[in-house]
This record gives C-alpha cells, structure tokens and sequence, in this order.
C-alpha cells in the first residue's frame, strides 16, 4: 500500500543527522494523531481504503469498527462494511500484539507473516507447560486440515485435536493451530446488526490466495507512522507486539526526521505527514471500544489523561467506548434499550464548557441516528 500524506503546516522537525530534535508537545502529538485517523475532520473516502489506511481496526468488539468508521467518514452506512466482509475484501484475524483485527485481504495476506513471532511468543507465554513434547507441526497440520474441511469455532477445533491427542489440553491444541495457521473468523460473526459464534478457518482457503512471500517490516513501520507517529521505537513495539525494533527503526534513519516529546523521549515521524497546529479545533467523537489509539503507545498521553486510564481499561481486559472532547479521552459511553426508549448513557469525567456540551450532544444524536434508523424514542442520559 502507498503511503500518501499531505504537507505539514508546523515544524518539520531534524533529519536524524542534522542535530537537535524539536520538542513536540503532547497537545501537538494529539493533533497529529487526530489528522491521521480522520478524527479532525470526517473524511470521504471508501471503507477498504479507510481500514488500510490505519493499518486495521481492532476488533475484539464486532461492533467496535463500525462506531471507528462512523466517528471518521462522512455518510458512512454500517451495510458497506458488512458488504466488504461478505465479499471477502475485508476479515477478522488475530495480527498485531496477537489480538483480533478487521483488515483488508491484502493486508491480512501480508502483515501475519511479520508478527509470526508475536504469535509465538503468546503460545509459549500462555500455554508453554501444556504443550511441552507435543508435536507442533503435525497439530498445526491436523488443525489446517478440519478448519478446511469444515469451520470451526476454537472449543470445536479443539475437542476434534484432543480426540487425537488425548494427552493435551484441548484448548493448548487450539492455541497451537491458531499460532501456525492464520485463522480467519467468517461471518455472520462480525457483522453489523447479527451475530454469532467465532467460527474459523484458514485466511488461504477463505482468500483463495497465499500469505505475502514479499512482507516487508519496514514497510509496516512507516505504515504505523503514517496512522500514529510521531512515535517511538517503544511504541512501535508496542503497537506491534514485536520486539528489539531499534534496529529496524535505525536503518529506516534517512528516510526519517526526529522530535522529541515533553519527557525527552525520541519519537520518529515521516516527513511530509500532518502535523497540524496544535490549537486547531477538534470536535466532539465517540469511539467505539478497544480503539487502537489507545492501545498503539508505550505512552498514551497524547490522547487519554493517565487519571482516566482506570475508568476505560477495566481488570478483565475490556476497553470501553470513550469519548473524545478536544481531542482528548473526557468520558465513556454506552448504548441501551429500555422501556422502548434508545438512550445513549453518557459518563463525563471532567466538566464541558455550554458549546462542548451542546456540540456533544449534537454528536450524540448523530450517532443515534447512525445506529438505528427506525422511528423509535430516543435520549441521551447524562450520568
């Protein structure tokens, strides 16, 4: 995918070898940040090249895209998405940090190959005592078998494993395949309005194609930049679930300029992206939950206060949908039907001007509209 970026309005920052960095404020990362995900300003651009464009969207939460693409392109209808993955254009696999993501075919076909390690290192991590003198290749081969053969959710998969080797886990035989075969979830798992089990089988049966012989992981790093930069290796690393990146980022070096951030950490950045003014406006968005955003940094305070941390990331691994005022993470919110009335609840953590507040709510209706367009009660709860 070309990386194609329009000019910066502020400092260009150094060339790696022409001395002193700029410090770049953390006000300024946000706005940054914010005109690569389209959060500025929605923009008219077609799904596929959206989600490509920020390299996927998380997607633990199936709904969790739809509110990311309704809160960055203009009349953006939930039906297109659902479309692209019926139409195997767009799917649900596990990729970066080993978590699920809704990327382009393409994609999927070119960036697993570049976090096989990330993979790796979670089966060991998670399930390394349960497998210890199992045969991984012929697991994974038998599991690549019954997943073509016939899609599987994991607790399938794993009991047909565990009628084979009876002397494992079935979940650790599960695990095993999904490390070695590049599992894709199909639909209706994922689509806007339906639901369903995770049911899986492998990306090369479902895309009828090869995983990319031609993967390059310098491309995926000035890709990430071109989504979140300016950034550092450690949030390269953390984004990625990858590792000793410090390497990789130094041979990139010429092609790079630097700043540093508040703290004086050194984040790198591609020279013709956005940094736009750090007062420009940023209005009102609700993001759906797990928003890479919030997960793509070492650091975070570029876009959620280390206060609010506790309020969103909850003990048992679930991000919650948030709110954006500023551009900064400000509240959580939910949506729920009661009593036949669709109500969008609303929990602030700071208090808003009169123009937030309404400039809020106005984005509130919007997004009530966006998920139901029947005639039915609707209201927005302040808690």
């Amino acid at each position: 995918m070309e990386i194609h970026m329009k000019q910066s309005k502020t400092s260009q920052g150094k060339n790696i070898l022409e001395g002193t960095p700029t410090v770049i404020s953390t006000r300024a990362l946000n706005r940054a940040l914010l005109a690569r995900q389209m959060l500025l300003t929605r923009e008219q651009l077609p799904v596929l090249n959206a989600v490509e464009r920020l390299v996927g969207m998380q997607a633990q939460d199936p709904n969790a895209p739809y509110f990311g693409l309704f809160a960055r392109l203009e009349q953006f209808l939930p039906e297109e998405l659902s479309q692209l993955i019926q139409d195997r254009k767009v799917v649900r696999i596990a990729l970066m940090r080993s978590t699920i993501h809704l990327v382009s075919s393409h994609d999927c076909l070119y960036l697993r190959p570049l976090v096989q390690s990330v993979h790796e290192r979670g089966l060991k991590g998670s399930y390394g005592k349960y497998i210890y003198n199992l045969d991984v290749k012929e697991v994974a081969k038998a599991g690549r078998t019954m997943v073509e053969t016939k899609p599987l959710t994991f607790k399938e998969l794993g009991k047909q494993l565990n009628d084979k080797w009876p002397d494992f886990d079935p979940a650790a035989l599960a695990a095993v395949v999904r490390t070695s075969v590049p599992l894709v979830q199909l639909p209706p798992r994922g689509l806007w309005g339906e639901s369903g089990q995770a049911v899986h089988t492998s990306a090369e049966a479902w895309l009828g194609n090869s995983l990319s012989s031609k993967s390059v992981l310098d491309d995926m790093i000035l890709r990430y930049l071109a989504a979140f930069g300016p950034a550092s290796v450690q949030d390269i690393q953390t984004w990625s679930g990858l590792t000793r990146l410090s390497e990789t980022v130094e041979r990139l070096l010429p092609q790079l300029v630097n700043f540093h951030d508040n703290q004086g950490n050194e984040l790198f950045d591609i020279p013709d992206a956005p940094r736009p003014d750090e007062n420009i406006l940023s209005p009102p968005r609700f993001l759906g939950g797990f928003d890479n955003m919030l997960l793509s940094y070492a650091n975070r305070k570029r876009i959620i206060d280390e206060d609010y941390h506790k309020l969103v990331f909850t003990k048992n691994g679930i991000i919650k949908p948030t709110i954006l005022i500023d551009g900064f993470v400000s509240g959580i919110w939910k949506v729920k039907r009661e009593q036949g009335i669709l109500k969008l609840i609303i929990q602030l953590f700071k208090q808003l001007s009169n123009h937030e507040y309404n400039t809020l709510t106005d984005e509130g209706s919007r997004l009530l509209d966006f998920i139901t367009s029947e005639e039915v009660p609707r209201e927005i709860v302040f808690l």
